[in-house]
């Protein structure tokens, strides 16, 4: 393993900021740490780096223990949200600060440079300061510099967050293929979860400072581990239920919940995707009125109103929804095709229920 963290618990005082955190990065992998405000993913990124020490645990780099080591012999490269580059330097020199600190010969450095400039598409802008450049480009020039000394590691805080959303896209997409390229063992904060479902191999989700779960992305999407990460990672509808005769009921519509006690209250998960609208109203068994529909681009979300006054979400097409000459207003069937049973606010999920669909599943909607 590249990096390895093993019951690593970091307090503040009284405040535990990281409680007993265990979880590996693979060599050449590129990880998401993610999570809201306050969660304890920078903090993980910075004990790491060693720009924090562990009141407990032990943090392993390539298989060495760096509890008691300092940043600069931990060959780790990293980035803060805010790029940190010197205001009085240029390009070249910036990129240049490490192989300096390292005593590079200026030939071997010289071609390190050059190299960098043309991976990284900042040829030509060698001389200019940072207030001269673009916001990405301002990145760039950060991550290049921390890759200059050719680091074991690379650790981003919030990479992206200090540039507009078009901007933001397209360092997602170039850091992807950067890493394809180099194959260099990266982390990265965010509290962006579709950023985190786009860019990474696989994500480490926290909450408080705890570990949910640790998973590729469509593992966390499709199973998370506990109600927190179900509604963090995308949109879900999530219903109190009562289990009766082994089916959880909740208005008119009914959940099987075979080996539930009777009279238990449950907690029924499902993404929007998972129901399934028509215009036609013979088509499914449940009927809404189709309260509002608002534009996401390719994908449509609409907010469905029962007759028992329950309100859920559902996605659709654009194509679809012109097809079916839907509109607001308009009574609806639908059904849910798939489901989870939540047992409560922490509880681990049970296995995804089938609801015998009547029409093939539709991939996709990771929104």
């Amino acid at each position: 393993m590249s990096i390895e963290l093993q019951g690593v618990t970091k307090k503040f005082g009284d405040t535990v900021a990281v409680n007993n955190v265990s979880f590996s990065v693979r060599e050449g992998e590129l990880m998401a740490l993610l999570g809201p405000s306050g969660g304890g993913k920078t903090t993980v990124l910075r004990l790491v780096a060693g720009l924090e020490m562990p009141t407990a645990g032990d943090v392993f780099i390539r298989g060495r223990r760096v509890n008691d080591l300092s940043v600069q012999q931990r060959n780790i490269g990293f980035v803060f949200q805010n790029y940190a580059l010197f205001k009085n330097m240029n390009v070249f020199r910036n990129i240049a600060f490490g192989l300096k600190i390292k005593k590079w010969k200026r030939a071997r450095m010289q071609a390190r440079i050059e190299e960098l400039l043309k991976l990284f598409g900042l040829e030509g802008l060698e001389r200019r300061y940072p207030h001269q450049l673009s916001g990405g480009q301002r990145q760039r020039v950060a991550i290049a510099r921390a890759l200059a000394p050719q680091p074991s590691v690379l650790l981003l805080d919030e990479p992206f967050g200090a540039v507009d959303a078009r901007i933001r896209q397209e360092l997602r997409e170039w850091l992807v293929t950067l890493h394809h390229d180099l194959n260099v063992t990266t982390v990265f904060v965010t509290h962006d979860q579709e950023e985190a479902l786009e860019v990474a191999n696989r994500i480490v989700i926290f909450s408080g400072g705890v570990l949910e779960q640790v998973g590729t992305p469509r593992e966390v999407y499709d199973q998370p581990a506990n109600e927190f990460v179900a509604r963090f990672i995308g949109a879900m509808n999530v219903l109190e239920a009562k289990v009766r005769e082994g089916v959880a009921r909740i208005g008119e519509l009914e959940f099987p919940a075979s080996g539930e006690a009777e009279g238990q209250q449950v907690r029924v998960g499902f993404r929007p995707y998972a129901v399934q609208v028509s215009a036609d109203l013979t088509r499914y068994r449940y009927h809404a009125v189709l309260q509002h529909t608002f534009f996401l681009g390719v994908l449509l979300r609409l907010e469905l109103e029962l007759p028992s006054g329950l309100t859920l979400r559902a996605r659709m097409t654009k194509e679809d929804y012109a097809q079916q000459g839907l509109e607001d207003g308009r009574r609806v069937s639908f059904q849910i095709r798939q489901y989870r049973l939540l047992a409560g606010e922490a509880a681990a999920l049970g296995p995804e229920a089938e609801l015998q669909p009547e029409t093939p599943p539709v991939l996709g909607d990771y929104i």
